[in-house]
């Protein structure tokens, strides 16, 4: 059975700037696991999501999310307020 590689993607958003999050960075292999280690290096919350990332691994960098993922992204970055104490 062959392994499946990790991938990884990573969003940004910023409130009243963007219009909605935007794909900044994504990889696959080492790369995905370079991102993961840096961003918990740096206390940037990670969130497993296979099906997600799957999706999101198709758009190119800098490109916005589709509305069809908006509900999908919102869940994500609700756990990303809540871990970050943010959320009320």
């Amino acid at each position: 059975m062959k392994e499946e590689r990790k991938k990884a993607a990573a969003l940004r958003y910023t409130e009243g700037v963007d219009a909605a999050p935007r794909v900044v960075a994504r990889g696959r292999g080492w790369l995905a696991e370079k991102m993961i280690a840096l961003a918990r290096e740096h206390g940037v919350p990670v969130h497993e999501d296979r099906a997600l990332v799957e999706i999101l691994s198709t758009l190119d960098t800098h490109e916005e999310i589709p509305p069809e993922l908006y509900r999908a992204v919102a869940e994500v970055l609700a756990f990303i307020y809540r871990t970050n104490g943010r959320w009320r």
